[in-house]
């Protein structure tokens, strides 16, 4: 279940991301991000569509839904903070994006947040 859940949080974080640099997201720009076969990411399209978080129009135009927006969003938020805390603490950008990648999908809402305060407050 985790596995699933974390790839269509990769999944929808992705659409966010190709949003704010492309006119419009297509399946075909998914599948050149992530170095996934367009196959695939055509089911992860038709999942997430069934779970109403993105829609496709007939020009295969893909957008986010407000819940599926809201779930890239925070994804998106914490892999900007986590990554941006790890390279402050030494580690390479490379290595600090890929571990932040892998953390945002399983950390807490309660410790994600404890760590957003005190990175706030504390630094």
């Amino acid at each position: 279940m985790t596995n699933t859940n974390e790839s269509a949080e990769n999944y929808l974080e992705t659409i966010l991301v190709l949003s704010k640099k492309l006119p419009v997201v297509r399946a075909v720009d998914i599948s050149n991000e992530l170095g996934f076969k367009k196959s695939s990411v055509s089911i992860a399209m038709k999942n997430l569509r069934l779970k109403n978080q993105i829609t496709v129009t007939d020009a295969g135009f893909i957008y986010l839904t407000d819940e599926g927006r809201a779930i890239a969003e925070m994804i998106y938020e914490r892999h900007e903070l986590l990554s941006s805390c790890l390279v402050k603490l030494g580690v390479d950008p490379v290595i600090a994006a890929e571990d932040a990648c892998k953390i945002e999908h399983v950390i807490s809402p309660e410790s994600f947040d404890a760590i957003k305060k005190h990175i706030h407050h504390g630094a």
